[in-house]
């Protein structure tokens, strides 16, 4: 079996003269400088270049710096476009690419205050792709769903908005339960799944503030009001109370590739979720994320 996104593939491979002009030719399209595979300097790696096969065929030197190892595979070609959900229990290797980024913020018009998206740059390092994520396929309140059960389902973020204010989030789908639209027999092109997901704190229980404030240690309070230690820090109150908290966010997933040979099914989704709350200060902005998937059912 091919191993998933190689950004820990350590193997060697032959390459043979054939796929090696396929490479180069998909990383030419993409807008690589030269294929990988034939380890010729290459600038970021684009979504959906590469199947599994491929990516599990090349060594960590070919991807090391080349960002592939923050995309997810491409669903191979194949001539059966449906899996049948019978004796199926598994959900394997899924991988979410977010490739848009955009923050809902209000926005007074003439015709009142309406909600608009507003496209962000990623400031983060290309470390915010989630992929090995497993769980199970099974039927939950009547539908087929997928429950997520561990794998690397978080990756702290951060955007930037135009005007140069960042938003640091926590990109995350634990314990996602994803429900079809009723249950099917077959997995296929067309289907959609939907449902709702935690999403923890960005911040953890040791981290201090600048004022030396946390949850589980540091400081109550910030220790240059040592007047307020008698009460009337109410204006203070969300910076000093730090608190863990657990949100909840929204994804919809539609499967747009199907490999039945393979196993391997993909797509694009929809996720929207809660930004940083700055351990319980601030207000959480509302981020909406675009991209593709990938996953093995077995």
């Amino acid at each position: 079996m091919p191993q998933p996104l190689a950004g820990r593939a350590t193997q060697s491979a032959k390459v043979s003269p054939v796929m090696a002009q396929g490479w180069e030719t998909k990383a030419a399209s993409a807008g690589l400088a030269a294929a990988l595979a034939l380890g010729m300097g290459a600038t970021d790696a684009h979504a959906g270049v590469f199947t599994r096969s491929e990516i599990a065929s090349l060594t960590y030197e070919q991807i090391k710096g080349t960002g592939l190892a923050n995309t997810c595979p491409n669903v191979e070609s194949g001539p059966d476009k449906k899996i049948s959900v019978a004796g199926k229990k598994t959900i394997d290797e899924f991988c979410l690419e977010p490739t848009s980024f955009q923050v809902l913020e209000d926005k007074l018009t003439k015709n009142g205050v309406v909600t608009e998206a507003v496209n962000t740059k990623v400031t983060t390092r290309q470390t915010y792709v989630l992929t090995g994520i497993n769980g199970d396929l099974k039927t939950v309140d009547g539908k087929l769903a997928f429950v997520e059960k561990d794998g690397i389902d978080y990756a702290p973020t951060t955007v930037q908005l135009p005007g140069g204010e960042r938003v640091p989030f926590l990109f995350t789908v634990k314990n996602l339960v994803a429900k079809a639209d009723g249950n099917p027999g077959t997995i296929e092109p067309g289907l959609k799944l939907s449902g709702s997901f935690n999403v923890p704190s960005y911040r953890t229980g040791l981290f201090l503030d600048p004022k030396g404030r946390g949850t589980t240690t540091g400081y109550d309070q910030a220790i240059a009001l040592p007047a307020l230690q008698a009460g009337g820090d109410e204006g203070l109150f969300s910076e000093n109370n730090k608190k863990f908290e657990v949100l909840q966010g929204n994804i919809e997933l539609k499967v747009t590739d199907v490999n039945n040979e393979l196993g391997e099914i993909g797509g694009v989704f929809v996720q929207k979720q809660p930004s940083d709350t700055d351990l319980g200060s601030k207000v959480p902005k509302e981020l909406l994320l675009k991209g593709n998937w990938f996953a093995t059912v077995n």
